[in-house]
């Protein structure tokens, strides 16, 4: 009976110690995990933060050139012919005189309000308080001013998304157009938003020569698909799904498509 008593208590003991050992490990590999999946979390709060960071200065770089277009091309060539004005005004022909005097505050005022638009485009907190939308149909507005049709459609009930991420998603918006003025040739780009209960789908197209994208998988040609990456990875990064589609001749797509459940790190 004894040895009896004696085997059950000695298995008894190895199972707890076995129940223990488990216990211990499974804490154990728990700490392990949890201490990795915060540090993962932090990782992608880092690169979170750098990627909103380099889209903020990379927009006032992009928002800098345009001013200096814009006042160069049309503010500059207004308050020229209002100087024009002034310089050619003859008081001894009083009508023509007034006409001169009219077109000039004209054109000053004009100059005055094309400065005023341009000044909140200075910094990227303006666009957190005009809007995606409203953001987007500036930066086509100072497009058309350079001899493109620009056309932009906005359907479904319009949602708002956290700043960071609307900041992002325009400077994809941003990069693409960009891109078309520089590379495809185009003459006519067209911006659509098409917003659904669940997500945002966003495209933007137009009608130029369009790119052989097959080369995105070449290696040989450096800094071809750089872009393209680039705003691929930032999609990523806000849990979106971005895609490009293009065909030789009849232009390129570029598709965005933002879920609205989906939180930004």
């Amino acid at each position: 009976m004894y040895d009896t008593v004696f085997y059950i208590v000695i298995v008894g003991t190895v199972v707890l110690l076995l129940v223990g050992g488990f216990l211990i490990s499974f804490l154990f590999m728990y700490q392990k995990k949890k201490r990795q999946n915060e540090m993962e979390k932090q990782l992608m709060s880092n690169q979170f933060s750098q990627t909103l960071l380099q889209t903020q200065l990379e927009i006032q770089e992009q928002t800098l050139k345009t001013i200096s277009q814009e006042i160069h091309d049309n503010i500059g060539q207004v308050l020229s012919l209002a100087k024009l004005n002034l310089n050619t005004m003859d008081i001894t022909k009083q009508t023509e005189l007034q006409e001169k005097i009219m077109d000039s505050k004209n054109l000053v005022s004009k100059a005055i309000q094309d400065l005023r638009d341009l000044s909140k485009s200075l910094n990227t907190d303006n666009i957190a308080a005009m809007g995606l939308l409203n953001a987007v149909q500036y930066e086509l507005d100072m497009i058309r001013k350079t001899g493109f049709e620009t056309v932009f459609e906005v359907t479904g009930t319009i949602q708002k998304m956290e700043p960071q991420k609307e900041l992002i998603i325009f400077r994809i918006v941003q990069e693409t157009l960009n891109n078309i003025i520089k590379h495809a040739a185009a003459k006519k780009i067209t911006v659509v938003a098409a917003y659904s209960p669940d997500k945002l789908e966003l495209q933007v197209l137009d009608d130029g020569q369009g790119v052989d994208l097959s080369r995105l998988n070449e290696g040989s040609i450096p800094g071809f698909g750089l872009g393209i990456r680039n705003m691929h990875n930032r999609a990523t990064m806000i849990g979106a799904v971005f895609n490009i589609s293009s065909n030789l001749g009849t232009g390129t797509t570029v598709k965005l498509i933002i879920p609205f459940t989906n939180q930004s790190v």
